[in-house]
């Protein structure tokens, strides 16, 4: 539970509530009509004018509320890009894990793991930017996207980091950089924890973007008065959404419709402005997939502690901190970084929560350069082999006794 999904709600309940006023008004203007028309009296328009406008607004305002809120343009390059494999993974307790895969596929790995309540589909500009040097492997997290929930319904920081185990475990030994981005980060991070000997070993690096190192709640926007709320109101709240998802779900489209779930997460997700396409995507995202779903992961996530995590972490790791980020303030990556000195930090100072999306030019290529020295940086190369060997003949040939009518060693 974050800012945003607070204010996600509350807009979802004032869209739920013009609804319902636009349907009130009609259905008053309609009563006096019934009323006042026998006895020749003339019931007033306004009523019905302004209630058709307000159900007019409910269910249309989706497209005038991206045109003031976004940017035009797709946020991304129209070329198709090329699918590598796609493939079924068994992941915790039963559930089947949707792994794709673009890129070469003999160079080194970059698993990307996405934000919760979204899909693998976040990562449509990093797949693109990225897929050219190396092979992107992105997958869904149990319940989004195409993959399925464990059996029992339950989800928990150990059993996402098994799945984000078993995705790497595709790669049979062979390096790879972890990525992950707001729960992606967290899973990162307890990842760490649960497999530290794959670290400098499979896994030749990790990048955390716009992550915490802990619930939540008590580092997003207004922590102050957000967090004591958590036993009293968000938890009791988050278990009902898991009994009355239906219903729950059916507001989250009508707030998606009207346009409100788009300015909610405008103002909560994003820092710059923008493209419509990138608003609508990720808006749309967390539309579609199921609120019972979307409640257990932020259980899960309230649940949750990494303190300490990354100091004993000897491989590379980059980390991401927006500067406008109101999900996870830059306090949250500040503290991860004290927990190492070696962590890189990189702070976007424009991005919001969704900086890989809205910053994804400035994201990405610092994500390559990170690859590129974290895949290297025990690579010899191929001039330097040369040149070893070279100083080690001419060694050998200095020490070598001379024989007879044999001239002294050339000159170099």
């Amino acid at each position: 539970m974050s800012f945003l999904q607070v204010l996600q709600r509350l807009c979802a309940i004032v869209s739920l509530a013009v609804l319902a006023l636009g349907g009130y008004l009609v259905w008053s203007w309609w009563q006096a009509e019934q009323v006042i028309r026998p006895f020749g009296g003339e019931p007033g328009e306004a009523r019905l004018y302004w209630g058709l406008g307000l159900l007019a607004l409910s269910l249309l305002g989706r497209a005038p509320v991206l045109g003031l809120l976004a940017r035009s343009g797709a946020g991304t390059a129209a070329e198709p890009l090329i699918e590598a494999g796609r493939e079924s993974v068994a992941g915790p307790e039963g559930a089947r894990l949707h792994v794709e895969s673009f890129g070469p596929p003999e160079a080194p790995a970059i698993i990307l793991t996405h934000g919760w309540g979204l899909s693998s589909i976040e990562w449509r500009e990093a797949r693109r930017q990225l897929a050219d040097r190396y092979r992107v492997v992105v997958w869904d997290l149990p319940g989004l996207g195409l993959s399925e929930m464990p059996v029992d319904r339950r989800l928990d920081l150990p059993r996402l980091a098994a799945g984000l185990k078993a995705v790497l475990d595709l790669e049979a030994g062979r390096p790879a950089l972890l990525v992950g981005h707001s729960i992606g980060g967290m899973i990162v991070q307890e990842f760490c924890r649960r497999y530290p000997q794959a670290l400098g070993r499979e896994v030749s690096g990790l990048v955390l973007e716009n992550t915490t190192y802990t619930d939540p709640l008590k580092t997003t926007a207004l922590s102050a008065v957000l967090a004591p709320l958590q036993k009293p109101l968000f938890e009791p709240l988050m278990k009902l959404d898991k009994v009355l998802f239906p219903l729950v779900w059916a507001m989250n489209w009508q707030s998606y419709l009207s346009g409100s779930a788009h300015l909610a997460m405008r103002v909560g997700g994003f820092g710059t402005r923008p493209s419509r396409a990138q608003l609508d995507r990720v808006t749309r995202l967390v539309t579609r997939h199921s609120p019972a779903v979307q409640a257990e992961g932020n259980l899960a996530m309230m649940r949750w502690d990494a303190t300490g995590a990354m100091a004993g972490v000897r491989c590379p790791v980059l980390l991401f901190i927006g500067g406008r980020d109101l999900v996870t303030r830059p306090r949250a990556g500040e503290a991860i970084a004290q927990q190492n000195p070696a962590i890189e930090v990189a702070r976007i100072d424009r991005a919001g929560h969704m900086g890989p999306v809205e910053c994804a030019d400035a994201y990405d290529a610092r994500l390559l350069d990170f690859a590129d020295r974290a895949f290297t940086a025990k690579a010899v190369w191929a001039d330097r082999r040369a040149g070893e060997r070279a100083a080690a003949e001419e060694r050998r040939g200095q020490g070598r006794p001379q024989a007879r009518g044999e001239g002294p060693p050339a000159t170099r």
